[in-house]
C-alpha cells in the first residue's frame, strides 16, 4: 500500500511532519470533543445508567438471569441480592465521573473511528479508501456487538460467580461499588476489543502482515490463544470461557474468508494493472 499524503482535498502538494501533526491534533481534539459531549450526556442521565444499565445485571429481573432461570432452575443466577458498598466520602461523585466517561468512550467509538480513517484517507488510493470506509461502519457494528455480548452474557455469569464464591461462611462479601463497575466495564471494553478481530485481520492482510495460509498454518495455535484470552475476560469456570471461545473461534474463520477477500482483491487489482501495461506498450509500439 503506497503512501501519498496530500495537503486538504486540492492536492497541493505533499504534506510536511509539522503538517501531519497538525492534521492529527485536530483529529484529535474533535475525538476528545466528542467523548466529552458524551460523557456530559450520561452525566446528566444518571438514574438510567445506573440503575437501568449499570446495576441492571445483578437484579434477579434482569433478561440474562430471567431467560436462564426459565430454562432450568438449576441455571438461575443473581437470584440473592447484592448490596453495594462506597467506602469513601468522595467516591460515589468519583464513581459517577468515572462512569460517564467510560460511557463516553464507548457511545464516541464510532466518531473515534471516523476521524482515524479521515486522518488516514489522504493516504490511500481511492479503491482502498472505498473499501476503508465501510470499515468504518463494520468496525463500530462489531465494537458495539461485542459490548452488548459482554453486558448481556459475560457480566451476569462473572458477577454471580464472583458474588457467590465463598471461602469460607465466616467470611462476608462487602462488595465496594468501584470493584462491581470496574469488573463490568472490563468485561464489555474486553469483548468489544476483542470482536475487532476481522477488522484487524483486514488490514493486517492489506499491508502484508498476516496471509490466509499463515492464519490457516496456525489456527491451533490460535485456539490456544483464545481460550486464554477467554481465561482472563471471564471468571475462572469452563462455561464462561467456552462460552466466550465459541464466538473468537467463529471471528478467527471469519477472518480467514476476510484475509482472502483481499488477497483475491489485491490480485485482481494486480492483474488489472499488468494488463492496462501490456495493451498500453502494444498500443505505443503499434503507433
Amino acid at each position: 500500500m503506497a503512501f501519498n499524503w496530500k495537503k486538504g482535498m486540492k492536492g497541493e502538494g505533499e504534506m510536511s511532519f509539522l503538517q501531519h501533526l497538525e492534521e492529527l491534533r485536530w483529529h484529535l481534539i474533535r475525538s476528545i470533543i466528542a467523548i466529552v459531549v458524551f460523557m456530559i450526556v450520561a452525566f446528566c442521565f444518571k438514574d438510567f445508567i445506573f440503575n437501568k444499565v449499570i446495576l441492571a445485571p445483578k437484579d434477579p429481573q434482569f433478561i440474562t438471569n430471567r431467560f436462564l432461570c426459565s430454562l432450568s432452575e438449576k441455571l438461575c443466577i443473581n437470584q440473592k441480592p447484592v448490596n453495594l458498598i462506597s467506602i469513601k466520602m468522595s467516591g460515589q461523585i468519583t464513581t459517577h465521573i468515572i462512569v460517564a466517561l467510560v460511557a463516553g468512550l464507548i457511545l464516541a467509538f464510532p466518531v473515534v473511528i471516523y476521524e482515524f480513517w479521515r486522518f488516514l484517507r489522504p493516504a490511500l488510493h481511492s479503491n482502498e479508501a472505498k473499501h476503508a470506509k465501510g470499515a468504518v461502519l463494520a468496525s463500530s457494528l462489531l465494537f458495539f456487538t461485542g459490548v452488548l455480548f459482554g453486558y448481556y452474557l459475560l457480566a451476569p455469569l462473572s458477577i454471580h460467580f464472583l458474588t457467590t464464591y465463598s471461602i469460607s461462611e465466616s467470611v462476608v462479601n462487602q462488595i465496594n461499588v468501584r470493584s462491581f463497575i470496574g469488573t463490568l466495564t472490563s468485561i464489555c471494553l474486553a469483548t468489544g476489543v476483542v470482536f475487532e478481530l476481522p477488522i484487524i485481520a483486514f488490514f493486517l492482510t492489506k499491508i502484508g502482515i498476516i496471509t490466509p495460509a499463515f492464519m490457516r498454518k496456525y489456527r491451533k495455535h490460535a485456539i490456544v490463544v483464545i481460550f486464554i484470552v477467554a481465561a482472563i475476560i471471564t471468571p475462572p469456570d469452563v462455561f464462561s470461557q467456552t462460552l466466550v471461545a465459541i464466538p473468537l473461534l467463529l471471528l478467527y474463520e471469519i477472518s480467514i474468508f476476510v484475509s482472502v477477500g483481499v488477497m483475491k482483491r489485491r490480485e485482481q487489482e494486480h492483474n488489472e494493472f499488468m494488463d492496462n501495461n501490456v495493451s498500453d506498450k502494444t498500443t505505443a509500439s503499434t503507433s
